[in-house]
């Protein structure tokens, strides 16, 4: 069934066109660009300066369009994948989580004081911060 399907691209909520069949999920070769940034080029899949070769394994193209769990794989990036609901979450690949870890540099969150107002961790860029953190589970 072809139609809009949401795709949250590392948290980033974009639509776009698909064609569902089962569990199988396949964008539009146009919406491949729009949604994610990335175009299908002879010498790949590429991204600005960035080229991934693609060969006919990867099972990538298809007639109706680009395979998302194909891509997910190519790009080395989860996949949570709810064809039912027409929707799917693509995660940071394992090598960005690595590169962000290694730079021991805590990524902006926005979280409000016992008053209300409103904190950013860039506010504290290169300052010593104490941050206390509480569950109830």
């Amino acid at each position: 069934m072809a139609g809009d399907f949401l795709l949250l691209d590392d948290g980033r909520p974009v639509t776009a066109a698909a064609m569902v069949a089962g569990d199988r999920v396949r964008l539009a070769p146009g919406a491949l660009e729009t949604a994610l940034g990335w175009v299908l080029k002879p010498e790949g899949l590429c991204r600005g300066d960035t080229c991934i070769p693609v060969r006919p394994e990867h099972g990538l193209t298809h007639p109706d369009g680009v395979d998302l769990a194909a891509l997910a794989a190519l790009l080395d990036r989860p996949l949570a994948l709810d064809t039912g609901e027409r929707a799917a979450a693509l995660g940071a690949s394992a090598a960005e989580r690595g590169a962000q870890l290694r730079s021991l540099e805590a990524p902006d969150f926005n979280l409000p004081d016992l008053d209300g107002h409103m904190h950013s961790l860039d506010e504290y860029r290169n300052r010593k911060v104490l941050l206390l953190a509480w569950a109830s589970w």
